[in-house]
């Protein structure tokens, strides 16, 4: 723990410059993808069935898709869920079939490819017009979030503190949605969940360091803009990397032993958390010493003749 108890002194906002262009960098290629891929919208949002099945012993998946591609459900969507004798179906929705015998029809086809008997565990449907509202809602509730949190740095720091907050979460947001477009990771409520989970986070760590950084220059009035950052930069590093690392321990363990039911949950607050770290220390204190903040704009002007009028008693 000897590290942390020293004061570093990185210089930061010397390399902010290049943190511009690596930041501006990944927003294009995050958009990019977003425009040409797209999000890989799970039954959530694109409404259709899911079927989860088990077997009484582990099941090859290619044997599976391959004895569904026959029956003709060649869009379906087949993965383990839990063990190797778990599998979950999922098939886009069909307008000449019922989701209960699509859920017979594909049960049926599963029993005829296996040795061994094949057992129903669940199924669900989404409908289409279901799923249209739930994205549609879900967008709008993070604009509502970002409109909100807005108005509470405002209301907390000066105006360029807010800007600077808001682009960053911004940046975090496009930043993790490119990454699931990019690898065609699933996007489902949990996912949505985890972004707006992100935009907490990462605001959350941004709150402290501008914190420090109006505390430090109310003290440090003969230093310039970008030492008092630098400064507080490194006197909240501690904080942040440690809590950036307990957090990414426990997401990681989701990650890895949660199932495959929070599997995209956990891994886009992984992709968040790296983001909302980075941000934090470079896209929010860049934007506000873009702006121009210096001590001067953190504290209250005087005006002229308030003494002598506080001097006058009243009545003279």
């Amino acid at each position: 723990m000897q590290f942390f108890k020293q004061a570093t002194k990185f210089d930061f906002m010397g390399k902010r410059k290049l943190a511009i262009v690596f930041s501006v960098l990944l927003i294009v290629l995050s958009i990019g993808a977003l425009i040409t891929r797209g999000l890989n919208f799970g039954l959530d949002f694109t409404g259709g069935t899911l079927i989860e099945v088990g077997y009484t012993k582990p099941v090859d998946l290619e044997q599976v898709r391959g004895a569904l591609d026959k029956a003709g459900f060649e869009d379906a969507i087949v993965q383990h869920f839990g063990t190797a004798k778990d599998v979950l179906v999922r098939l886009a929705p069909k307008d000449n079939q019922s989701a209960n015998n699509i859920g017979d029809a594909v049960l049926k086809t599963l029993n005829q490819a296996s040795d061994e008997p094949v057992q129903m565990r669940r199924q669900e449907y989404v409908g289409p017009q279901v799923g249209d509202e739930l994205r549609d809602d879900g967008g709008l509730a993070m604009i509502i979030a970002l409109a909100f949190i807005m108005i509470y740095v405002m209301s907390r720091f000066e105006y360029r503190f807010a800007l600077g907050a808001i682009t960053a979460l911004i940046h975090d947001v496009i930043i993790t949605l490119g990454c699931f477009a990019a690898f065609q990771w699933d996007f489902d409520l949990t996912v949505l969940a985890a972004v707006l989970a992100v935009i907490g986070y990462s605001l959350n760590d941004t709150i402290v360091v501008f914190d420090r950084i109006r505390e430090n220059f109310r003290r440090m009035r003969k230093e310039t803009s970008v030492e008092v950052v630098n400064y507080s930069l490194n006197q909240t590093l501690s904080r942040t990397i440690m809590t950036s690392i307990t957090t990414l321990f426990v997401v990681v363990a989701m990650f890895i032993w949660g199932g495959e039911l929070i599997h995209s949950f956990a891994l886009a607050l992984i992709v968040g958390i790296l983001v909302g770290t980075y941000s934090s220390i470079y896209v929010a204190s860049t934007t506000i010493l873009a702006m121009n903040i210096t001590s001067a704009s953190l504290i209250p002007v005087e005006k002229e003749g308030v003494e002598q009028d506080d001097m006058v008693g009243p009545g003279e």
